[in-house]
């Protein structure tokens, strides 16, 4: 699939965020040390190798690494806590997404990953997602008036439509 070039940085940062998320899920599934460092050694070199192709400046791969290192806790947490479907994480019906994008997102749902990567589950708090940061495909629900954004790939969280409310969170439905 061909995508057509983007004049937008917000938008090049998701499409960054997109090929990032699958030199990570390769390097999970090549890795052969299975541990929160390995990953976030791998997530390192992915945002290495962005900066290095140009790709982003130092700053915004390190924001996107942080992004990812985010999102990726969430779908394990998901998966690990609840046993629950992607669609459930998703927020959404799974036939909604591109074929690729669910194939990386299922790869790092895999039962023997969620078991190998358990990051700190029962001490972290849950995620929060700020207007203007990149978050992969899901739903967010704002903090505030509780609309739900979807995001069917990745893409820069803007504001709450209904409130203009900046802070959200993923409502996981189970």
């Amino acid at each position: 699939m061909t995508k057509k070039p983007t004049d937008d940085p917000l938008d090049a940062l998701g499409e960054v965020y997109e090929k990032l998320y699958e030199n990570i899920v390769k390097g999970i599934r090549n890795a052969e040390e299975k541990s929160t460092a390995a990953l976030h050694k791998i997530i390192e070199d992915a945002r290495d190798t962005a900066v290095e192709l140009g790709e982003v400046s130092k700053e915004e791969a390190e924001k996107l690494g942080d992004y990812l290192k985010r999102d990726l806790s969430d779908v394990i947490e998901h998966a690990s806590k609840t046993g629950g479907e992607l669609k459930d994480w998703l927020g959404f019906e799974t036939t909604l997404l591109e074929t690729e994008i669910l194939d990386k997102l299922l790869d790092v749902a895999d039962p023997t990953t969620v078991e190998l990567f358990k990051l700190k589950l029962e001490s972290r708090p849950t995620p929060t997602y700020h207007t203007g940061e990149i978050t992969g495909p899901g739903t967010l629900t704002c903090d505030k008036c509780g609309e739900k954004i979807h995001f069917y790939r990745a893409g820069k969280i803007p504001p709450c439509p209904k409130c203009h409310e900046t802070l959200f969170h993923r409502e996981i439905e189970v």
